[in-house]
């Protein structure tokens, strides 16, 4: 019997998501996609990097200082961690920089131009000058450091222009001046001159600098951008008042250790060490580049609606039957579940229900979680016109959301303004769960209960780009275990478990196993196919381990990181993991057990990762109903085809990218795309009958 604790089997999760990454950046390269599309890839790249860095290295840092020595089940220590991260980044720049200018020379076919400011022409020139006289100057700041004025504070993911001036009427070498001009964010990354052509801001004021410190002569200058400790311990126990405690660490967020720089390649050697001998940054930790620093700003030249011809088309979120009627959305799921997959099925129906429940007179309540909203939020702002009109609401507003806290915090507030009962969460733990429950009063007089569960956020935005599923149920078993589980999150409660639905952090974890464990009783006639963001968790890794042992069939399909390591001997020979990564984020979580009763198949807010499974509550949602397992079965079937979009996991950890050689090539967000056109198409030649037929047998005549 093989040792299942033994570090070898378990892939290390850092390493694993800087892959997931790189396969982000792998899009960037693919010539056969539209060049918006590819600088789309870049700047998803690095503002993932970005976080990555900001939390997880940042960590790490913070692990080794402490004298932590094992932090994972592969046993590699803080130390161990960095020094492959480090490498790994540092190897990886080339391809960063290389996808950068081949973009760049491919746009300027197009006649897009990306340029700094001494490759401009006269025309554009001047209007660039003209741009830095009455834009530019009027806001930047520039900042002298010497014995009188301290090297000041750097705010995390600033931007700005280290100079080395001298004294303009002084011949000699030597006696230099430091300073800096920092780089608001109220201006653009790139300035526009022309139609088509594209400044980095830092060019153009590094061609004024003498003007902006009169007198003086530029000798060198250096664009930098500083990275910051972005994490926040809340100390929540001795929290009074929850909400100033976040806005608090929201603000030391801001003055966070320095964990990253990035300069410009060939920056003079004076102007690095007088920059790190403030930050004092591990040299191992800067980064040089030849590119424009912060490519997560692409996203303002890839918003250039005059080349959209460079993106791909886009692509509209149908609402398809039952929801395609004028009909109220409470008869709708009256007469049975729904199940809707996003982007391809529009999120208008869940926006819909808290609409409509906010103006029905007979709704007397309702109750939702908020992990991640918009910032004009419809939801929000129904929720809020409910409150107003007396209804009884209950939001419970996770402050806690990563990098969402300041816009939960406003919600917050606006929610409680208007009388909303609005919960911070729980204690300890973060509320990630995704449920909305309406109670309608029905004409004899008895309440109803409505249910929506998601495997992803209450957020119209993110819905278009990501993939997710959509519950709706109004079923007695639900009803109960969602008021049930809103009194947890509201009062007292340390022992209420839920009967239908699954919660963590109690139940979840061992539901899984258990269902695992129940596919190993079936030997090679076990099947199991799951989908999911992250795999992490030792505990649910090593029953997969055992199903394997047992001849399971297991299919994982994990858009990011994964630390089971499949395909090895005597371990997990039938274990295949694969990782889809294309124009849509893969964010669901559906589950899917062959022999499990009383149902087959499960989606889930929850990741299998400690945090998920352990330190936040989460639900994991039955579906009973046969025909949307079956559309459930039939998307994870499709997935499982897809040669596309899909990266292969090796038992060494490496991914290979699937190639469709002979074979027909099978793109999954095309494929969904085209049949849910076919159903509207079908919906609009008021053939209703076929349009629902389509809906539930999703592929079947694809």
């Amino acid at each position: 019997m093989p040792d299942l604790n033994d570090s070898s089997l378990y892939l290390n999760r850092e390493l694993s998501w800087l892959k997931f990454n790189t396969r982000v950046l792998a899009q960037s390269m693919k010539k056969e996609l539209p060049l918006f599309e590819r600088l789309k890839f870049l700047a998803i790249y690095a503002t993932n990097l970005d976080e990555f860095y900001m939390i997880r290295v940042a960590g790490l840092k913070q692990l080794f200082s402490a004298g932590v020595i094992e932090t994972g089940a592969d046993q590699k220590t803080p130390l161990d961690q960095l020094r492959e991260i480090r490498a790994y980044l540092a190897s990886e720049k080339e391809v960063i920089q290389s996808s950068y200018e081949e973009i760049v020379a491919d746009l300027e076919k197009e006649n897009l131009y990306i340029k700094n400011y001494h490759e401009l022409g006269p025309v554009l020139a001047r209007q660039a000058n003209d741009y830095f006289f009455s834009n530019i100057l009027p806001v930047i700041v520039p900042i002298a450091v010497n014995a009188t004025h301290p090297f000041p504070h750097l705010n995390n993911l600033s931007f700005s222009l280290a100079v080395k001036l001298q004294d303009g009427e002084s011949e000699e070498e030597g006696n230099y001046k430091y300073g800096m001009i920092r780089i608001p964010r109220v201006l653009p990354r790139f300035f526009q001159a022309g139609e088509n052509t594209y400044v980095p801001i830092e060019s153009i004021v590094k061609k004024h600098v003498e003007e902006i410190f009169p007198g003086y002569r530029l000798i060198a200058s250096a664009a930098f951008r500083v990275t910051r400790n972005a994490d926040m311990v809340i100390e929540e126990e001795e929290a009074d008042d929850f909400m100033m405690i976040m806005e608090q660490g929201l603000k030391l967020r801001r003055k966070g250790a320095f964990v990253r720089l990035n300069i410009e390649e060939g920056a003079d050697p004076d102007i690095l060490e007088f920059l790190n001998s403030h930050m004092q940054i591990f040299f191992k930790d800067i980064y040089t580049y030849k590119i424009p620093l912060n490519l997560g700003a692409l996203w303002q030249i890839v918003g250039n609606k005059d080349f959209s011809h460079l993106a791909l088309p886009p692509y509209n979120p149908k609402v398809l039957p039952p929801f395609d009627s004028n009909e109220s959305v409470f008869k709708v799921i009256d007469k049975g579940d729904v199940l809707l997959f996003h982007p391809y099925e529009s999120f208008d129906p869940v926006l819909k229900l808290i609409k409509e429940a906010s103006k029905d007179p007979k709704v007397i309540s309702i109750r939702m979680t908020l992990y991640r909203v918009e910032k004009n939020s419809q939801i929000v702002q129904a929720l809020i016109d409910a409150a107003n009109e007396g209804k009884q609401v209950t939001a419970v507003v996770e402050l806690k959301a990563r990098f969402d806290e300041e816009n939960n915090l406003h919600w917050a507030k606006a929610l409680e303004q208007a009388g909303a009962h609005v919960v911070y969460g729980i204690t300890g733990f973060k509320v990630h769960a995704k449920i909305a429950q309406v109670i309608r009063q029905e004409e004899d007089g008895k309440l109803k209960f409505y249910m929506h569960l998601s495997t992803g956020n209450y957020n119209g935005a993110t819905a278009k780009v990501y993939t997710d599923t959509s519950f709706f149920t109004c079923k007695e078993d639900f009803a109960k275990d969602g008021t049930t589980f809103f009194h947890i999150l509201s009062g007292f409660s340390k022992y209420k478990k839920l009967q239908t639905l699954s919660m963590s952090p109690t139940q979840i974890k061992p539901k899984v196993v258990s269902l695992i464990h129940n596919e190993a009783k079936f030997g090679a006639e076990g099947r199991i196919i799951v989908k999911m963001n992250s795999l992490v968790d030792p505990d649910v890794i090593q029953a997969l381990y055992e199903a394997s042992m047992a001849g399971v069939q297991i299919d994982i399909i994990a858009r990011g990181i994964c630390c089971l390591r499949p395909g090895v001997a005597g371990v997990s020979e039938t274990i295949r993991v694969k990782s889809i990564v294309g124009k849509y984020l893969e964010h669901a979580r559906i589950f899917y057990f062959k022999n499990a009763e009383p149902t087959t198949t499960f989606i889930s807010s929850a990741d299998w990762m400690p945090r998920n499974l352990e330190r936040r509550l989460e639900l994991m949602t039955p579906i009973f109903d046969k025909a949307l397992q079956q559309k459930l079965f039939e998307i994870l079937q499709l997935q499982l085809n897809d040669n596309a979009l899909s990266w292969n996991l090796g038992s060494n950890g490496d991914y290979t990218q699937a190639v469709s050689s002979d074979e027909k090539s099978i793109n999954n967000h095309t494929i969904l795309e085209d049949y849910m056109n076919k159903i509207y198409k079908a919906q609009k030649k008021d053939s209703t009958h076929r349009a629902e037929k389509l809906v539930k047998r999703l592929f079947k005549e694809s």
